[in-house]
């Protein structure tokens, strides 16, 4: 993988994947397409723990359907395309503006990737598989790969619509290297600036911080499976090797954790006592349960997560209370001034 294409490389999954892949082969060459829609220059320039090289590929700020790609691939010879881009708020209503920003970029990028010979990755989600998930909602078990299909708002059918063009596309040219990746809750360092679409952990940490009691919906029973965005991109990553069979995968940890065990464990990194704020969820099209199955996962794509939900998230609330507290300083220190 010496010449990357990355869609939406500005964003929370997509530019953690620039960095990794950037880390892993400083010779890469990399083109980011972003249009600055919801990403932030800031997520491939700020600094991180580990320390961070500055970036060294190309970017175009524009919507995908203003980039000619075809032109582009044929110029740059990409010998992979992760395709990131989309709108994911799952609250935005404009039905016909979301399929349009989803699901017609993905039809042209899979043209390219069969003309090409580009191995082609993409970002499904685990909103394909709705509220109900046959039945699995109810009887609390991990979402098998057949349980998709049932949606429960316009943003899991966009990506469900992409997976039947990923299985038409597969069926027509069964040569092409295409998985589509079913991510996940997913959180970790680089998703502040998507407010409140932020994960859940990110927004309840940010509350404790500010000494305000966690706001969750009552009676915090509700579980997610929550994966760390250095999981999701070692995910992505394995997808693109040669060993990696085309398909679609789910990819999360396996383990689903509740609002109220969220809570726990942030008291527990923070340092904090606060109980949570109960409310009522004020969303139908909510999913109170989601959970993994990993076997095609880890057969398929030879990958396993790293990050356990508990050791994951105090990690990462330790993090962000360290981020807090100095820029806490930076602004006492500008006030000083």
């Amino acid at each position: 993988m010496r010449r990357i294409i990355v869609t939406g490389g500005a964003g929370f999954i997509g530019a953690n994947l620039v960095r990794q892949l950037e880390r892993d082969d400083p010779d890469a060459r990399i083109v980011v397409i972003d249009d600055l829609r919801t990403g932030v220059f800031s997520n491939l320039t700020g600094d991180d723990d580990e320390g961070l090289a500055p970036f060294r590929g190309t970017f175009i700020a524009r919507p995908l359907h203003q980039v000619d790609l075809r032109e582009l691939a044929a110029e740059f010879e990409p010998d992979v395309i992760f395709h990131e881009a989309a709108i994911t708020d799952t609250t935005v209503t404009d039905q016909a503006a979301m399929m349009r920003d989803n699901v017609e970029p993905f039809e042209t990028l899979i043209d390219v990737a069969r003309d090409t010979g580009a191995r082609l990755v993409w970002a499904s989600s685990a909103a394909t598989y709705g509220t109900e998930a046959n039945g699995a909602t109810a009887a609390r078990r991990p979402f098998v790969l057949a349980d998709a299909g049932r949606p429960a708002n316009v943003y899991g059918f966009s990506k469900w619509v992409m997976e039947n063009l990923h299985r038409r596309a597969r069926a027509d040219h069964p040569d092409l290297h295409i998985v589509g990746l079913r991510y996940f809750n997913v959180y970790g360092p680089g998703e502040a600036h998507k407010k409140h679409m932020a994960s859940m952990i990110h927004q309840l940490a940010r509350q404790m911080l500010a000494g305000k009691r966690p706001r969750i919906f009552h009676d915090g029973t509700q579980a997610r499976d929550h994966v760390h965005v250095g999981d999701v991109v070692g995910a992505t990553i394995a997808a693109a090797q040669d060993n990696a069979a085309s398909g679609i995968y789910n990819v999360g940890y396996g383990i689903p954790t509740t609002f109220n065990e969220i809570v726990d464990a942030l008291n527990q990194a923070l340092g904090t006592d606060l109980e949570p704020d109960y409310f009522e969820n004020p969303y139908a099209f909510y999913q109170d349960y989601t959970c993994a199955d990993l076997s095609e996962t880890t057969a398929k794509l030879h990958w396993t997560p790293r990050h356990d939900p508990e050791t994951g998230i105090e990690a990462y609330a330790r993090r962000l209370k360290r981020r807090h507290h100095a820029g806490k300083r930076h602004l006492e220190g500008a006030i000083a001034s």
